[in-house]
Protein backbone atom coordinates (compact mmCIF):
# COMPACT_ATOMS: atom_id res chain seq x y z
CA UNK A 1 0.00 0.00 0.00
CA UNK A 2 1.56 3.82 -1.25
CA UNK A 3 -0.46 5.46 2.10
CA UNK A 4 -1.92 3.16 4.80
CA UNK A 5 -4.61 6.27 4.81
CA UNK A 6 -6.65 4.64 7.84
CA UNK A 7 -3.96 5.44 10.31
CA UNK A 8 -2.87 8.67 8.35
CA UNK A 9 -6.42 10.20 8.31
CA UNK A 10 -8.87 8.61 10.39
CA UNK A 11 -11.32 11.39 9.93
CA UNK A 12 -11.23 10.51 6.32
CA UNK A 13 -11.64 6.75 7.00
CA UNK A 14 -14.67 7.62 9.32
CA UNK A 15 -16.53 10.07 6.90
CA UNK A 16 -16.31 7.39 4.31
CA UNK A 17 -17.73 4.58 6.67
CA UNK A 18 -20.40 6.87 7.54
CA UNK A 19 -21.74 6.74 4.19
CA UNK A 20 -20.84 3.39 4.08
CA UNK A 21 -23.25 3.14 7.45
CA UNK A 22 -26.14 4.89 5.83
CA UNK A 23 -26.20 3.23 2.84
CA UNK A 24 -26.27 0.01 4.77
CA UNK A 25 -28.87 0.97 7.24
CA UNK A 26 -30.78 3.67 5.28
CA UNK A 27 -30.54 3.07 1.57
CA UNK A 28 -30.44 -1.01 1.19
CA UNK A 29 -32.85 -3.89 2.65
CA UNK A 30 -36.70 -4.60 2.13
CA UNK A 31 -38.54 -2.24 0.69
CA UNK A 32 -35.47 -0.43 -0.25
CA UNK A 33 -32.42 -1.06 -2.78
CA UNK A 34 -31.83 -4.64 -2.59
CA UNK A 35 -28.31 -5.13 -1.27
CA UNK A 36 -27.37 -7.38 -4.66
CA UNK A 37 -28.31 -4.43 -7.19
CA UNK A 38 -25.79 -2.06 -5.03
CA UNK A 39 -22.95 -4.36 -5.04
CA UNK A 40 -24.14 -4.93 -9.09
CA UNK A 41 -23.53 -1.11 -9.01
CA UNK A 42 -19.99 -1.25 -6.81
CA UNK A 43 -18.61 -4.07 -9.25
CA UNK A 44 -19.28 -1.79 -12.66
CA UNK A 45 -18.00 1.29 -11.00
CA UNK A 46 -15.29 -0.22 -9.97
CA UNK A 47 -14.78 -2.10 -12.94
CA UNK A 48 -14.80 1.28 -14.94
CA UNK A 49 -12.25 3.05 -12.11
CA UNK A 50 -9.73 0.13 -12.68
CA UNK A 51 -9.90 -0.58 -8.65
CA UNK A 52 -8.50 -3.83 -8.27
CA UNK A 53 -9.14 -3.36 -4.69
CA UNK A 54 -12.71 -2.88 -4.58
CA UNK A 55 -13.24 -5.23 -7.61
CA UNK A 56 -12.23 -7.95 -5.53
CA UNK A 57 -14.04 -6.79 -2.46
CA UNK A 58 -17.39 -6.72 -3.57
CA UNK A 59 -17.57 -9.41 -6.51
CA UNK A 60 -16.73 -11.76 -2.86
CA UNK A 61 -19.43 -9.78 -1.15
CA UNK A 62 -21.70 -10.08 -4.34
CA UNK A 63 -20.86 -13.73 -4.22
CA UNK A 64 -21.97 -13.87 -0.54
CA UNK A 65 -25.28 -12.65 -0.88
CA UNK A 66 -25.98 -15.18 -3.74
CA UNK A 67 -25.10 -12.89 -6.95
CA UNK A 68 -24.11 -15.33 -9.44
CA UNK A 69 -21.27 -16.06 -11.04
CA UNK A 70 -22.48 -16.01 -14.54
CA UNK A 71 -23.61 -12.05 -13.96
CA UNK A 72 -20.58 -11.07 -11.97
CA UNK A 73 -18.81 -12.74 -15.04
CA UNK A 74 -21.02 -10.87 -17.70
CA UNK A 75 -21.32 -7.32 -15.58
CA UNK A 76 -18.74 -5.69 -18.24
CA UNK A 77 -20.60 -6.69 -21.05
CA UNK A 78 -24.48 -5.91 -19.28
CA UNK A 79 -26.19 -4.57 -22.52
CA UNK A 80 -25.25 -7.06 -24.53
CA UNK A 81 -26.60 -10.30 -21.71
CA UNK A 82 -30.32 -11.14 -20.99
CA UNK A 83 -29.03 -11.72 -17.42
CA UNK A 84 -29.94 -8.86 -15.89
CA UNK A 85 -33.49 -7.24 -15.82
CA UNK A 86 -34.90 -3.97 -16.72
CA UNK A 87 -34.35 -2.49 -13.01
CA UNK A 88 -30.98 -3.50 -12.91
CA UNK A 89 -30.20 -2.26 -16.11
CA UNK A 90 -31.52 1.39 -15.91
CA UNK A 91 -29.08 1.66 -12.37
CA UNK A 92 -26.01 0.39 -14.36
CA UNK A 93 -26.59 2.60 -17.12
CA UNK A 94 -26.85 5.55 -14.40
CA UNK A 95 -23.94 4.10 -12.59
CA UNK A 96 -21.90 4.41 -15.99
CA UNK A 97 -23.02 8.10 -16.71
CA UNK A 98 -22.69 9.36 -13.30
CA UNK A 99 -19.02 8.18 -13.14
CA UNK A 100 -17.95 9.21 -16.36
CA UNK A 101 -19.11 12.14 -15.81
CA UNK A 102 -16.54 14.30 -18.06
CA UNK A 103 -17.93 11.79 -21.25
CA UNK A 104 -21.32 13.81 -20.35
CA UNK A 105 -23.55 10.62 -20.54
CA UNK A 106 -26.34 11.95 -18.05
CA UNK A 107 -29.12 12.91 -20.38
CA UNK A 108 -32.29 13.34 -20.17
CA UNK A 109 -32.82 9.91 -21.77
CA UNK A 110 -30.79 7.96 -19.23
CA UNK A 111 -32.14 10.25 -16.49
CA UNK A 112 -35.82 9.45 -17.52
CA UNK A 113 -34.53 5.77 -18.34
CA UNK A 114 -33.54 5.16 -14.38
CA UNK A 115 -36.65 7.31 -13.01
CA UNK A 116 -39.30 4.98 -14.39
CA UNK A 117 -37.94 2.43 -11.95
CA UNK A 118 -36.69 4.11 -8.85
CA UNK A 119 -38.25 7.01 -6.50
CA UNK A 120 -36.92 9.55 -5.60
CA UNK A 121 -35.95 8.60 -2.21
CA UNK A 122 -34.16 5.35 -4.35
CA UNK A 123 -32.85 7.57 -6.76
CA UNK A 124 -31.24 9.69 -4.03
CA UNK A 125 -29.80 6.33 -2.55
CA UNK A 126 -28.75 4.92 -5.72
CA UNK A 127 -27.04 8.19 -6.40
CA UNK A 128 -25.08 8.17 -3.28
CA UNK A 129 -24.17 4.61 -3.69
CA UNK A 130 -22.70 5.56 -6.54
CA UNK A 131 -20.86 8.80 -5.55
CA UNK A 132 -19.51 6.47 -2.30
CA UNK A 133 -18.23 4.09 -4.79
CA UNK A 134 -16.16 6.18 -7.07
CA UNK A 135 -14.73 7.73 -4.13
CA UNK A 136 -13.61 4.50 -2.63
CA UNK A 137 -12.22 3.85 -5.96
CA UNK A 138 -10.19 6.81 -5.85
CA UNK A 139 -8.67 5.84 -2.76
CA UNK A 140 -8.17 2.24 -3.72
CA UNK A 141 -6.39 3.56 -7.19
CA UNK A 142 -3.99 6.22 -5.64
CA UNK A 143 -2.53 4.31 -2.68
CA UNK A 144 -3.27 0.93 -4.28
CA UNK A 145 -4.08 -1.68 -1.11
CA UNK A 146 -2.99 -5.35 -1.03
CA UNK A 147 -5.42 -7.18 -3.57
CA UNK A 148 -6.87 -10.35 -2.73
CA UNK A 149 -7.06 -10.76 1.14
CA UNK A 150 -10.28 -9.16 1.75
CA UNK A 151 -12.70 -11.73 3.36
CA UNK A 152 -16.89 -10.83 3.64
CA UNK A 153 -18.43 -11.04 7.19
Amino acid sequence: MRVDYFTAAPGVVRAMYALEGYLNKEAAGADKLPKRLLELVKIRASQLNHCAYCLDMHTKDARAIGETEQRIYALSAWRETPFFDARERAALSWTEALTRLTEGLVTEEVFEEVRVHFSDRELSDLTLAIATINAWNRFGVAFAPDVGSYQPA
